[in-house]
């Protein structure tokens, strides 16, 4: 697993990788900065306490909870970048280490957009229940990792293997090696929570669940490109890339 990630660092060299890295730093600060925005506002202009002064000192600390409410939110909300980098980072991983495949068939920018949004709604939705566990020390950093890492591995891996698997061949596939998707999603989660490294996390991520993708549909072996893998390998679908251009 750790190979894959180290695999996606050490194609940001690749012109096509840096012109996407690029894009990836500027929406993520985007993002970043739309939502401390929208949380400040909203902790500001909302009355939480009816007398004066405590209402007054909440609003001081305004900036403090609006920026610990970002760091928590932003794994989630950083994820629709996910969707506008797929077909960019994936093409790029497989020109340079799966050159044998083929085109992948699908999903579209549009159907990978979609499925990501459904997924940050889930994400917000769930970390924001999650608020009074995160105020526990310790507690909140089991409960941050697990509960990220479970979502974000989830929607890497569909993300990635979609594009050339059918939905049912892929659910067997992440069912199978459900630690390793948890586990990479949680590594995901930690380089979003990181800073700096957290503005190249989308890029890395999307990258290395290319390769880990590629590995466990040769049946956890080294896949056709890498070093000791080879064109047969044991891929897990019995549904061909072109069946998929017909369902």
């Amino acid at each position: 697993m750790i190979s894959a990630f180290l695999k996606a660092v050490s194609q940001f060299s690749d012109p096509a990788i840096r012109r996407v890295m690029w894009i990836s730093v500027g929406s993520t600060v985007a993002i970043f900065v739309s939502l401390f925005a929208a949380i400040w506002f909203a902790l500001r202009e909302t009355v939480l306490f009816d007398i004066w002064w405590i209402e007054d000192f909440v609003d001081m600390l305004g900036a403090t909870a609006a920026f610990a409410l970002t760091w928590i939110l932003f794994p989630a909300v950083a994820s629709l970048i996910v969707g506008l980098l797929l077909e960019r980072v994936a093409n790029a991983v497989e020109a340079r280490h799966y050159p044998h495949l083929p085109a992948a068939p699908g999903p579209g920018i549009a159907d990978a957009l979609s499925s990501t949004l459904k997924l940050v709604a889930v994400m917000v939705a769930l970390n924001v229940l999650a608020l009074p566990l995160y105020l526990i020390p310790v507690i909140n950093l089991f409960v941050f990792y697990s509960l990220n890492g479970y979502l974000l591995g989830r929607e890497y891996f569909e993300l990635a293997a979609l594009r050339r698997m059918i939905p049912a061949d892929a659910y067997v596939l992440r069912k199978r090696y459900g630690i390793r998707v948890f586990l990479s999603g949680a590594l995901i989660a930690f380089l979003l929570t990181v800073p700096v490294v957290n503005l190249l996390a989308p890029v890395i991520g999307t990258a290395a669940m290319v390769h880990l993708v590629q590995r466990w549909r040769n049946g956890g072996m080294p896949a056709a490109g890498e070093e000791g893998g080879s064109a047969e390998g044991k891929d897990i679908q019995p549904a061909t890339e072109n069946e998929m251009t017909t369902t």
